[in-house]
């Protein structure tokens, strides 16, 4: 495919990914805040159906973080976007978080999918709440897959003291995909 062919690609996919963003509704901080909170309780209920240890594994964390994501992959582009929070188990703090995410792959389609983060220990879930996660930095991680006792099964390790499930429509991801991806706080909801 050609450079031309490349860039025609890659405006065709921000314009979809822009239009889609128009059609969403102007809701008040509030409103936001609780469509989030209901979108992350159904990431979690998906998750404890898909994988029932996971449920322990969470009420043990220091915290966790689920997001809500949709992917497109137009021709060589492939782009995503969702929403979530990351909640600290000790204090219950709630922090509003958004995930960008994008690269090349040859393809077409709409991909719904879920990520939920465990963190090990504090300072684990800290840094990711206070500095984001770039996924692309920590992508060779994610080759490191063990289940440390069973207390993380079905979740693959891509940082120390930080597990991730993922979640399609059809269950528990067989691989965790992360590469290209950022997350990070939502300035307009904390």
């Amino acid at each position: 495919m050609t450079r031309k062919h490349m860039t025609i690609a890659t405006l065709v996919a921000v314009l979809l990914m822009a239009t889609v963003s128009a059609w969403a509704k102007d809701d008040t901080p509030d409103e936001k805040r609780a469509d989030i909170r209901k979108d992350v309780a159904a990431v979690m209920k998906r998750l404890y159906k898909a994988e029932p240890h996971a449920k322990s594994a969470v009420a043990g964390a220091a915290g966790y973080a689920a997001f809500d994501n949709m992917g497109m992959n137009l021709l060589v582009v492939s782009t995503a976007r969702g929403s979530g929070m990351a909640v600290d188990n000790k204090t219950k703090k709630e922090t509003f978080m958004k995930m960008i995410s994008g690269g090349v792959g040859l393809g077409a389609g709409i991909k719904d999918y879920c990520v939920i983060f465990l963190f090990e220990n504090q300072q684990a879930l800290a840094r990711f709440i206070d500095s984001g996660w770039d996924a692309s930095t920590q992508a060779d991680a994610a080759a490191k897959s063990d289940t440390k006792g069973g207390a993380y099964s079905g979740a693959s390790s891509v940082a120390p003291g930080v597990w991730v499930y993922q979640l399609t429509k059809k269950g528990l991801a067989l691989q965790v995909t992360l590469q290209g991806t950022k997350y990070f706080k939502n300035g307009d909801l904390n």
